[in-house]
């Protein structure tokens, strides 16, 4: 039974109504599908390989996607409080997930059970209408990095991060950031040192 008293259960629901505006009968069809789940440092919402069953609400902690090219993790998004964290295509195409995410902090969620969702998104067409927008804007996320990715210096990168995610910079290692960025860590520290 979700508890709707629990921090991260109205932390998610007030992100939802920052989306779209739900009827109680929205929130009585999507309760069944969502449930609070807490990760340890190091475990993973996502295996690289497994297909994609769920949405994640990061309700508190941070999480961070990645693969594994020879022997080196490649980091391609992290994950904050207020943020939805899944594999759009796998989740949406039912394929392997190419990428896992990890947590990298003692992290709590808000599960979004895929077959329980689509159920409810049956029923209701405003559940229908969040679960595109969460999509669309973790696919509009993904796409801002790899125009950022392909557009930018490293240094202008790292400017940008500065600017936009400053989270960033406080919470994540400087290896995780220097793989992100698309730079060596040697090139990373270099660049801020420019800047302090």
């Amino acid at each position: 039974m979700f508890d709707v008293d629990n921090a991260a259960a109205k932390n998610v629901l007030a992100y939802i109504r920052s989306l779209t505006a739900f009827k109680d009968k929205s929130w009585e069809q999507l309760y069944p599908a969502l449930s609070i789940v807490t990760f340890k440092k190091g475990e993973y919402l996502l295996e690289e390989g497994k297909v994609c069953q769920s949405l994640f609400y990061i309700s508190e902690g941070y999480c961070r996607a990645y693969y594994n090219k020879d022997g080196k993790d490649i980091n391609t998004a992290f994950f904050f409080e207020n943020d939805m964290a899944t594999n759009v295509s796998s989740f949406g195409q039912g394929e392997p997930s190419e990428y896992a995410i990890q947590a990298m902090e003692p992290l709590t969620a808000v599960k979004f059970d895929k077959q329980l969702l689509f159920a409810a998104a049956g029923q209701d067409p405003d559940i229908q209408v969040l679960g595109r927008k969460c999509l669309q804007m973790i696919a509009a996320k993904q796409e801002k990095h790899a125009a950022i990715y392909k557009l930018m210096s490293g240094q202008e990168r790292y400017e940008y991060m500065e600017t936009n995610f400053p989270e960033l910079l406080q919470r994540v290692s400087l290896s995780h950031l220097s793989s992100w960025l698309g730079v060596a860590r040697e090139t990373l520290s270099r660049i801020r040192g420019r800047r302090e």
